[in-house]
Formats: structure tokens, sequence, C-alpha cells
């Protein structure tokens, strides 16, 4: 198995497994890899350095102490850090949303009012409104939040 550090042009970095350099090659020409965060389709590989295993008392030493450059100082590594952590948990809202939620695709604004004015059981959705749809239940006191979801999470995981 092959795990490949991947960026999207909005510069949204994710992994991917696969099976062989030939496997990654095959499903970037087929338009098969797509940014789990914005959906894009545009990814490229990232350089990366082989990880080596030197075993576990190397392994404890090396996750105890922070990082270190050219000259043994230490550095910051927070950004980075801090821009994965950030990513990771929005998908993670994401997902639950969508396991929480029924996909009621175009039918939103009906599907709203209904709920609203009591013609149907009230029940988390989630679908597509246009601006206008949008503005016009807002005006009429339904609560809604445009919630931008990417194509990745509506279907299987891989």
């Amino acid at each position: 198995m092959k795990v490949l550090n991947l960026q999207c042009d909005a510069r949204h970095g994710f992994e991917g497994w696969f099976a062989s350099e030939e496997d990654y090659a095959g499903q970037v020409a087929r338009g098969l890899l797509a940014c789990p965060l914005c959906g894009s389709k545009s990814v490229t590989k990232l350089p990366s350095a082989p990880r080596l295993n030197l075993g576990a008392a190397r392994s404890e030493d090396a996750a105890s102490s922070p990082p270190t450059g050219p000259q043994g100082q230490k550095q910051d590594v927070v950004a980075g850090d801090a821009e994965q952590a950030l990513q990771a948990a929005w998908l993670q809202v994401a997902r639950r949303i969508v396991a929480q939620t029924e996909d009621v695709g175009g039918r939103f604004a009906e599907e709203a009012r209904k709920m609203h004015y009591g013609e149907a059981e009230e029940r988390s959705i989630r679908g597509q409104a246009s601006r206008e749809e949008t503005e016009a239940l807002l005006d009429e006191g339904i609560t809604v939040m445009p919630l931008p979801l990417p194509d990745a999470l509506k279907g299987p995981l891989q």
C-alpha cells in the first residue's frame, strides 16, 4: 500500500492510499481523485520523504522531542498542524451533518416550508436552494443555513 500526500488547487492537503504508483496515475487520468474538502479534481502529489522505522525506542524518543532545524534549533510546526487540524475538524462536522440529515435535494425550500407550517413532520434536512429561495425562506421566518458540503461526502468514502 502506498500512502501519498496530496493537495488540491485550493491548497487543501490530504492523504491518498493506493495499491501502487500506477494505481495513483490511473485514478488521476480517469478523474477519480477529488479533494475531500472542496471536491476539486485538480489534485497533485506532494513530495514526501520515506519513513524509516528504526525501532520502538528511537520512535518514542523522536515523538517526545520537538523537531529541530539545521543547527538543532527548535522549529515551529504549529501553522501546518493547525491547518490540518482545522480541515480534519471540518470534515468530521460535515460527515456528521450528512449522516444525521435527510437529503431532499432540490425540494429543500418546499420541504422547509411544509415543516414550518406544520404540513410535514419536523426533521433535519439538507438540500439545494437558490439564493432567491434561501432569502425568501428567511423572509418568511424559516431558519436556514447555507452550508457547502463537498460532493465527496455525499457518497461512500473510500
